[in-house]
């Protein structure tokens, strides 16, 4: 038996609302397994491998939650002014863990959702039964010789934003074909995440996204930060990588040696591959899931858990 319905749920935070595709409540569930996606990317992007996941595992109710991030899919775009830095991402997560409470949590992260997955486990360790990154390793880190650069190539792409007009499609059929040739997939396979991700103005279609996503970031980690997160997470922590995905994150598996708790396998596919393959990466979520023993005399939910850290 599968996951036959996802619900459009909303969750409000104090400083936004965020939208995503639920099955069942955390209330009701033992588990709750919260799939964060990748940049430009939407809650969407996991609904064929929802699809695919059980209602139950080893007698654990679950429920499963995927959310739009911030300035994404059907959530609120932030201020104006703020252009989404990375760590703002983590306080996003924390805000909306307190809301759910989960009593067990999983976090699943597709690219910049697994970034943002693995820091998260690592800065509350307490919050994490288990991390699941797709296609996605850490925080993305470069040399600290390129961090003036990096500024100043940051600042002047935020102007040169400003005086960018909107990007606009004559058919939604002609922002599903740009995304096919981009990201080199099917159109059954992005359906469900153009559906979600653009609107018709009146005029034209466009993303639904907040543009100031596209803004290049002012600021990059060092490779020995982003070390520190990885060995900062303490739970298990399985790696799903595309057999033709990003040879950035492979190269990055080179941090692997010196972390105890990863377990990596890879599927079919590229950089998206649980949307090339949903059955086989449903399939490496529930028995990684299935090996974990949950002590109900111990399980706390997050929002206790979150106070008693203030």
């Amino acid at each position: 038996m599968h996951v036959t319905c996802l619900q459009e749920t909303r969750i409000s935070l104090p400083h936004l609302c965020l939208a995503g595709l639920e099955h069942s409540t955390a209330q009701d569930a033992d588990i709750s397994v919260v799939f964060i996606h990748g940049w430009l990317d939407n809650a969407a992007s996991f609904t064929s491998l929802l699809e695919q996941l059980p209602p139950s595992i080893d007698n654990n109710k679950m429920h499963y939650l995927a959310i739009d991030l911030p300035g994404h899919g059907l959530s609120q775009h932030k201020s104006t002014s703020n252009f989404y830095p990375f760590h703002d991402y983590i306080s996003d997560i924390q805000q909306l863990l307190r809301q759910i409470a989960p009593k067990n949590l999983i976090l699943v992260g597709h690219s910049l959702g697994a970034l943002i997955a693995s820091c998260y486990s690592a800065a509350f360790p307490e919050n994490v039964l288990a991390l699941i990154q797709i296609e996605g390793l850490g925080p993305l880190a470069e040399s600290a010789d390129n961090s003036v650069q990096r500024l100043r190539k940051g600042i002047l792409n935020r102007q040169r934003f400003a005086a960018k007009p909107l990007r606009g499609y004559d058919s939604k059929a002609q922002a599903l074909q740009h995304r096919m040739h981009a990201n080199q997939l099917s159109a059954d396979q992005l359906e469900p995440l153009i559906t979600r991700g653009c609107v018709f103005d009146g005029e034209r279609w466009q993303w639904r996204y907040d543009p100031k996503l596209r803004c290049d970031s002012l600021y990059r980690m060092t490779q020995d930060q982003a070390l520190n997160y990885l060995e900062a997470v303490v739970c298990p922590n399985l790696l799903i990588l595309g057999t033709e995905g990003y040879p950035a994150i492979k190269q990055a598996t080179q941090r692997i040696p010196s972390l105890t708790n990863i377990q990596q396998v890879e599927v079919e596919g590229g950089h998206h591959c649980h949307l090339q393959q949903p059955h086989k990466t449903a399939q490496l979520i529930e028995q990684f899931i299935q090996q974990f023993e949950l002590d109900s005399t111990i399980t706390k939910n997050v929002e206790s858990k979150c106070d008693s850290s203030k």
